[in-house]
């Protein structure tokens, strides 16, 4: 069953290694089925090189598996909560990319400084915070996603709008409106957290004008928009 976006899920989980975005096995992404009912996910700890279309794993909302022979990803929790939150979320990619994980680590948002992440993030992309002990001692993965919730809700933050987020100590998750558009915001988010780390370090981090960030991400994603061919 959903064999075609078994085959999308797939191939965005092999554009993580082409990108540069996982190192061995640390990511991965899934896809949830039009009517919303199942889930599509990377299955655990399996190497990217040997991976095949019918490895993927199928899951109902509730966490069960439907179809597959393999335990799907270990974040599969958290994928399910944000599913279940936001009808606006259809994919998502975690990874522990090496600049977006150091701004997760040094617990900083990665402000909106220029007109690049302007261009797919309306604003700036938020770190959570600090898990509690019994958040982590129980249910961690699926309190992962709670404290992704929260942070939006608390923020008035749409992930329609800023497709990304930052897991306090842990790393980044993207949306998209498919695995592959996940995998995206998975690379732009890398790109803007290495110029916001290297505008740190020289303190020289100046919020973009609002009149700029509004240019440049309307005019992609408006709805008046008029970048790109019709």
């Amino acid at each position: 069953m959903l064999e075609e976006i078994k085959e999308r899920v797939l191939k965005a989980n092999l554009l993580l290694t082409k990108y540069d975005l996982v190192k061995f096995t640390w990511g991965n992404v899934s896809e949830i089925s039009p009517d919303r009912k199942y889930i599509v996910i990377k299955p655990s700890g399996v190497d990217y090189e040997t991976m095949k279309a019918s490895d993927m794993v199928v899951l109902d909302m509730e966490g069960n598996v439907v179809e597959g022979n393999l335990k799907p990803s270990s974040d599969t929790p958290t994928h399910l909560e944000l599913y279940k939150k936001y009808k606006d979320i259809k994919a998502i990619t975690h990874t522990h990319s090496r600049w977006a994980t150091i701004m997760a680590q040094a617990k900083l948002d990665i402000k909106v400084a220029g007109t690049t992440q302007a261009d797919y993030f309306y604003g700036s992309i938020p770190v959570t915070r600090d898990m509690t002990k019994e958040e982590i001692e129980e249910a961690y993965e699926k309190n992962t996603g709670k404290v992704i919730i929260e942070c939006f809700e608390e923020r008035h933050i749409s992930p329609k709008d800023i497709p990304a987020v930052l897991v306090a100590s842990h790393g980044p998750f993207a949306f998209g409106v498919d695995a592959k558009d996940s995998v995206f915001h998975s690379v732009v988010l890398e790109e803007v957290a290495f110029m916001n780390w290297h505008l740190e370090v020289l303190n020289k981090h100046q919020a973009v004008k609002q009149e700029l960030l509004d240019k440049h991400y309307l005019r992609k994603h408006g709805a008046n928009s008029y970048y790109g061919q019709n």
